[in-house]
């Protein structure tokens, strides 16, 4: 036994003397004293690499083949699922369980490691895994599709506002998102027999989002919000803001009075030219959705909602949150940091 190798595994030029010496009717036990190894190890190596003939059904070991094989078997080794990874696994279901959508968790595993973890396809194909569909993992997802559907926008309501400025005359900068401080408005219905609310608005370069419950949906109480909401932002935090033609904006004007804000407006039936605010909206519904009887839930209720929205990361902003992105462009511009909202 002490002149038996201590090498894990056997080299190619092992497996070419094996494949003489088994072709020439040599014993597994004098070809293991020949290569100073042990038995167990090459009639191991033997059964685990050898091949069937389909035409003779006999079975043949090749050096060449049985080298190919353990190559491959070594290559597929570090390539093992990551959800079979305990960390992993208990990462990705710790995140849906908080409504974080695949693309996020995988994207903030990437940018805590520098490098990619895990595809956020991996985690949907996962997910919609036949053999999983007992366990229901696509309930943890935001929409809790059982399928993969694309996402389709509402239309506008149309309306007559006094003193209208359409965004075709929004400065270039604030359109490629290269200007802080720009916003986009709307509101959102409850149950209309209420006729209640609530105005969001989200600035569009950090995707920050506020949001205040509208008491009846008129452009009075619209614009007491927006003004409540802007007013104790900075002004270079609070340039301009985009609307809907909805009914509850004929006030608009008041925000330049008041707090010399410039307001826009998007064209009548395209949501799509204020996607952003769409788009934070749809996260609102996901807590909320339609036919929710606003009046049930509480200014406190709606702000820890829109706490968890703008403390989540998204990938449109490298994976960092909204509230990082925004307090670091109020530090860029010099000014205080604004209270939570």
């Amino acid at each position: 036994m002490q002149d038996m190798k201590k090498v894990a595994k056997l080299s190619a030029k092992e497996r070419d003397l094996i494949a003489i010496w088994y072709g020439q009717k040599v014993s597994i036990r004098q070809i293991a004293k020949q290569l100073k190894r042990y038995p167990s190890t090459v009639l191991r190596e033997i059964r685990r690499n050898s091949f069937k003939d389909r035409f003779n059904h006999q079975e043949y070991y090749v050096a060449i083949h049985a080298q190919s094989r353990t190559q491959e078997r070594k290559s597929l080794a570090g390539k093992r699922h990551p959800l079979r990874n305990a960390k992993v696994y208990a990462y990705v279901l710790v995140k849906l369980r908080q409504g974080w959508s695949p693309e996020l968790i995988a994207g903030r595993l990437r940018k805590i490691y520098g490098k990619t973890i895990i595809c956020h396809e991996t985690i949907y194909r996962f997910i919609y895994n036949a053999n999983n569909q007992e366990k229901r993992f696509w309930e943890y997802l935001p929409w809790k599709r059982t399928k993969r559907k694309k996402k389709h926008g509402r239309l506008v309501h149309r309306g007559k506002i006094p003193f209208r400025v359409s965004l075709h005359l929004r400065q270039e900068a604030i359109n490629k998102r290269l200007v802080f401080g720009h916003w986009e408005g709307d509101t959102l219905e409850g149950k209309r027999i209420i006729s209640d609310g609530i105005h969001t608005e989200v600035e569009r370069l950090s995707r920050k989002i506020m949001a205040k419950k509208v008491d009846q949906i008129t452009s009075e109480k619209t614009i007491q919000v927006q003004e409540a909401m802007f007013n104790d932002l900075p002004s270079k935090a609070r340039q301009s803001t985009t609307l809907d033609n909805g009914r509850e904006n004929h006030l608009h004007f008041k925000l330049k009075i008041k707090l010399g804000m410039k307001t826009y407006f998007a064209d009548p039936y395209s949501s799509w030219q204020r996607g952003t605010n769409e788009f934070h909206n749809g996260l609102i519904r996901r807590y909320l959705p339609k036919g929710t009887d606003f009046s049930k839930i509480t200014q406190e209720e709606l702000d820890d909602i829109i706490w968890e929205i703008n403390n989540r990361p998204r990938k449109v902003l490298n994976y960092n949150t909204p509230e990082e992105v925004f307090k670091t462009y109020l530090k860029r511009e010099g000014v205080a940091i604004p209270v939570r909202m």
